[in-house]
């Protein structure tokens, strides 16, 4: 293995040279004078490397993949957020930006080698066509696909397609097969996974990702719990990767006044452009807090950000990513998405959140791994409450720069119930799968979240129950200790993932309210 590394690199080396040579090409003009021909031959060298790999190497070699890696890595020498997205997953990079996709709108789980409907979606082909949640998908185009040992990924593929194409399904239902043609239509993709009254006067909505359709969500969801008596509310970002930034600044422009900054971007072949509220906002003068914490990026650092700065809401949580760079996506002649940082972004008093990216790429993501190690769950790291990193908002507060937004008031991460038993159960589909077999004849059972959640509860002998299941199916041995530290986690995990598989996220997360510190924490300070 040290000998075959030790021949590789210099090739891979060489590669990347290469690669750097040809995307200089594709990005910039022929501004050094260079002929035509001396330009071409240039950028043959990768070529011809990949030829010489094919003809000489002493394995296989890969040329596509080789090609696109290097692209890559001469990508992240530049920034970590720079990007190439080969052909193949360009599709699905734009179905999450969009917002939306072709296919029959069901939720699955593979289990025990067969296709499970956890969910279907109201309204969708599948709805339309008789599918029913609890139903084991046996066939799809009279092709057997139970007992396979059948993928995610493969479902996806077999299922999903163009609106108004047709896929033939056989369910087993209650142990009655059935044939289903379902018409494909168009599947959105929900961004605002719950909003829900946590109680008479304060609302609730959770935004997982920022798509095209995101602004427009979250304005319903907001007008819908304005009518149900919101007066206050808690906005959860966590978990938030980011997305889409005229979403992010809508979706700002919900809580300020005509003409307030949202942000400003700037980049050096890029004009430096402020985005600004306007005078539509429907919650101007709410009380709202932003629920954030390490893996909150980018969309989220902006509304965080620009609500931090214009003092429209409290932060709580912990300190963000840090990612104030914005990207273009750029299709290229084959298909293929360039995805380039062009700017960065700066909040209303001045801060840009970047986090330093001076080391390698892989240094840049283990960044999360460092501050689990500093112990920044648990006590804001005071290295970057440093007055250079100073910055007043609107009303003179003091908030800081230096990689990510620093949550005005920090909340500890919790580890009360937390044990390596309960890490191990998570790290499985364990709950999902017992919760599908559990609803198998009770799904009609509860009339709505409000009453399952009030209701519903999992007994001593339900949880007996789950630890002998996850022995059996997923190899989990009862650890006793473990057991009793997490018990009433456990206890907790099943009921909200029975609701999940009822109401979707919408169920899963206004029961998991109740056993969420952080926002148990938010509540508590809505309320005093």
């Amino acid at each position: 293995m040290e000998k075959q590394n030790k021949f590789i690199w210099p090739f891979v080396l060489s590669l990347v040279l290469a690669a750097g040579l040809w995307g200089g090409h594709l990005l910039t003009p022929n501004s050094r004078g260079l002929s035509w021909n001396e330009d071409r031959a240039k950028y043959s060298k990768l070529q011809d490397i990949i030829e010489i790999l094919n003809e000489r190497y002493v394995d296989t070699v890969n040329g596509d993949k080789v090609f696109e890696q290097a692209i890559s890595d001469m990508l992240h020498k530049l920034d970590p957020h720079s990007n190439y997205i080969p052909v193949s997953e360009v599709k699905r990079a734009n179905e999450q930006i969009q917002g939306k996709f072709g296919g029959i709108g069901v939720r699955f789980s593979v289990i025990r080698d067969t296709i499970c409907i956890t969910n279907v979606i109201p309204h969708s082909p599948a709805s339309k066509f008789g599918v029913l949640a609890g139903d084991k998908i046996v066939e799809i185009e009279g092709k057997e696909v139970a007992g396979k040992n059948i993928s995610n990924e493969r479902v996806m593929e077999l299922l999903k397609g163009l609106e108004n194409t047709e896929v033939n399904i056989q369910v087993l239902r209650h142990q009655e097969k059935k044939a289903i043609r379902i018409v494909r239509g168009v599947i959105p993709i929900e961004t605002i996974v719950c909003a829900t009254m946590l109680t008479p006067k304060i609302g609730y909505i959770k935004l997982n990702q920022f798509s095209v359709q995101s602004a427009l969500e979250f304005n319903r969801a907001a007008l819908r719990l304005k009518q149900q008596g919101m007066k206050q509310l808690i906005f959860d970002l966590r978990n938030n990767g980011g997305g889409v930034l005229q979403s992010a600044t809508d979706i700002v422009d919900e809580f300020l006044g005509d003409r307030v900054p949202i942000v400003t971007t700037k980049g050096l072949h890029s004009k430096e452009s402020t985005y600004r509220a306007s005078s539509k906002g429907i919650l101007k003068n709410m009380q709202v807090v932003v629920l954030i914490n390490s893996n909150s990026a980018s969309a989220s650092e902006i509304v965080a950000g620009a609500l931090q700065d214009n003092d429209r809401a409290t932060i709580m949580g912990r300190r963000s990513f840090g990612k104030g760079l914005v990207q273009e996506d750029i299709l290229l002649k084959d298909g293929s998405n360039l995805r380039l940082t062009i700017a960065r972004y700066y909040t209303p008093s001045g801060r840009c959140i970047q986090k330093p990216y001076s080391k390698n790429y892989q240094s840049y993501y283990e960044d999360q791994i460092d501050r689990i190690e500093n112990g920044e769950l648990y006590h804001p790291d005071s290295t970057l409450l440093v007055d250079s990193l100073k910055f007043k908002t609107k009303k003179g507060k003091i908030v800081y720069g230096g990689g990510g937004i620093m949550p005005d008031i920090f909340i500890p991460y919790d580890t009360t119930g937390s044990s390596w038993y309960l890490t191990d159960l998570r790290y499985t589909p364990v709950f999902q799968n017992f919760a599908f077999d559990f609803l198998e004849y009770k799904r009609s059972h509860w009339e709505d979240i409000r009453t399952f959640n009030e209701r519903f509860k999992v007994s001593d002998q339900m949880l007996n129950d789950f630890v002998r299941y996850a022995e059996k199916e997923v190899k989990i041995p009862l650890n006793k200790k473990g057991f009793a530290t997490s018990k009433e986690l456990i206890r907790l995990t099943i009921k909200a993932e029975i609701a999940r598989q009822l109401w979707t996220e919408q169920g899963y997360y206004s029961v998991a309210a109740d056993f969420d510190p952080e926002l148990q924490r938010a509540l508590d300070y809505l309320t005093k």
